[in-house]
């Protein structure tokens, strides 16, 4: 299997704030050069992990070129330019591309809830705007509506740039559907939920957008291999040993729990911005027991 083009590890990156809430530019460096040793193929910035709800605009082109600066050399660097405004996408996705990003990852508009033909308008205006590849990226929990196995054909069908979608409707059959039904050359799949990942595997994935690899990345490569080399026994044990880590990061909203767990890994990125608050003590515990029995903190 060849590899594709952003590879099968894709981290959503979170990002890091000083004790005034304000981007932590150091941090930000040494966390991606720590996600390019430990297994990431590409990072993903801006994106939900990212906190791009209370990001402005002019930190969104920082964080790109700071990112691009540090490792662009090493990994492929996505930027996640979608918004609930076509307009407003295409403008910074065509200012993201101007820095130099690999690939831009669109998310399906949130709050306003456009109709299936309004999506397909909507990825279609924006691929007739940008040059670079781009990611579908499905996340009806978030954005309040689901696009359809149907639509994501018809977009890359009409859209050749969409070369791959983050599925993360957390719905292995919809996935299927879209696997079977997009039979474009280099069309890929992604799971966008780490703990659906070897399930999505088998249905034709090529791997995961995931948060988990910000403290597993090698562990998800190797499950991830095992899987592509047969050897489904490996993969099976690698998910089980993983399963916790997948599920405590989610025991609030994303990102509070793996910026908690990065800090007790030795890596501070700090806290959240309102209206994400940082995990309280029960919830702290937890994930710092899942580390220990992962032997990633003491």
């Amino acid at each position: 299997m060849s590899m594709p083009y952003f590879g099968k590890v894709i981290t959503a990156m979170v990002t890091p704030f000083d004790k005034n809430g304000e981007i932590d530019l150091a941090q930000t460096k040494a966390l991606a050069r720590k996600l390019v040793n430990e297994g990431s193929d590409a990072i993903l910035v801006t994106g939900t992990t990212g906190e791009s709800p209370t990001l402005s605009h002019e930190e969104d082109l920082l964080l790109y070129a700071t990112v691009l600066d540090e490792v662009g050399s090493k990994v492929k660097v996505i930027a996640g330019t979608g918004s609930n405004s076509t307009e407003t996408t295409i403008k910074y996705t065509k200012m993201a591309e101007k820095i130099g990003v690999h690939g831009a990852m669109i998310v399906v508009p949130y709050y306003n809830k456009p109709s299936q033909d309004g999506m397909f308008a909507h990825y279609s205006k924006v691929a007739e705007n940008t040059e670079l590849p781009l990611i579908i990226y499905n996340i009806p929990g978030r954005t309040g509506v689901n696009m359809l196995p149907e639509t994501v054909n018809k977009i890359v069908k009409a859209n050749p740039q969409y070369i791959c979608i983050k599925e993360a409707s957390g719905n292995i059959d919809q996935m299927k559907e879209v696997v079977d039904l997009v039979k474009q050359k280099d069309f890929t799949l992604y799971s966008g939920d780490d703990g659906l990942t070897l399930d999505a595997l088998k249905i034709g994935a090529v791997g995961v957008i995931s948060v988990a690899s910000h403290l597993v990345g090698n562990d998800i490569q190797a499950m991830i291999s095992a899987f592509e080399k047969g050897d489904l026994k490996t993969a099976e044990a690698i998910n089980q040993k993983l399963k916790d880590i997948f599920s405590v990061l989610f025991i609030t909203s994303n990102p509070s729990p793996v910026k908690a767990a990065l800090k007790l890994a030795g890596l501070n990125v700090g806290g959240t911005r309102l209206p994400l608050v940082p995990v309280n003590a029960e919830q702290e515990q937890k994930i710092k027991s899942v580390l220990v029995s992962l032997g990633l903190t003491k």
